[in-house]
């Protein structure tokens, strides 16, 4: 069901990674895998992504491992907007990530979110409903241009202080089916350790694709699994598995 052969999501040197592309395919090899996915975080200001991309292509020549071109990409807007790089060209795969919420005034930061909510002057549930509105905006307007995945699902909402357990069934039906109807594939991230089994058991509920991520910042993080494995050993002894 879900395949530990491959890394969905790691970080370069480029971007918020500490080690280059030669060094985390090489950290592929060695623990095994048959394919990751390139993730690195880029934004409107973004200079190097042609070189990125070429590095890419030139470590595929010298390896068997499959080599995916993706980015990440942060929505922005209320209206699913995000910040896309001025060229997208030679990418294969964007990931979606949601750093900071988009309300009509602006932007929060998690903390600033979690300030509002212990003042008693925003809603943990309205805090919900408008991550899971943004996101479902945000994976339909990015499927128009390239296949598409979601990163560390919920994460804002567990920075802002809220227990994952607080979101209703109702905002977890949503997001999946806004991912199934786009054809969105859902990360499991093991750094983040998200998303949680809920949320993971939806989605294979409803058919909607799940890989591994190690969302690794060094080559040594590459492909190494605790958390996505406990996940897969719940999926297989699933009502549903059975």
């Amino acid at each position: 069901m879900i395949d530990l052969s491959a890394d969905g999501h790691v970080h370069t040197a480029f971007s918020s990674g500490r080690d280059s592309v030669s060094l985390l395919v090489a950290a592929a090899e060695q623990a095994g895998l048959t394919e990751i996915t390139f993730a690195d975080r880029v934004g409107p200001d973004t200079g190097w992504l042609q070189p990125y991309l070429a590095s890419i292509l030139r470590a595929q020549q010298r390896t068997d491992v499959v080599l995916r071109r993706g980015v990440e990409v942060e929505a922005i807007g209320i209206d699913g907007w995000l910040a896309f790089p001025s060229d997208l060209n030679g990418l294969e795969v964007i990931s979606v990530g949601l750093n900071r919420l988009p309300l009509p005034a602006g932007l929060l930061s998690p903390e600033a979110v979690r300030a509002r909510i212990d003042a008693g002057t925003m809603r943990a549930l309205d805090v919900i409903d408008q991550v899971v509105t943004v996101t479902g905006l945000a994976v339909e307007r990015v499927s128009r241009y390239a296949p598409t995945r979601l990163a560390r699902p919920l994460d804002f909402v567990v920075r802002a202080g809220i227990d994952e357990a607080a979101v209703p069934d109702t905002a977890i039906a949503e997001l999946v089916e806004a991912c199934r109807v786009n054809g969105t594939v859902v990360e499991i991230s093991e750094r983040h350790r998200l998303p949680g089994r809920r949320l993971v058991q939806a989605c294979a509920e409803q058919g909607v694709r799940l890989v591994a991520a190690s969302d690794a910042a060094r080559a040594s993080e590459v492909g190494h699994y605790r958390y996505v494995r406990e996940i897969v050993t719940d999926l297989r002894h699933s009502p549903a598995a059975a």
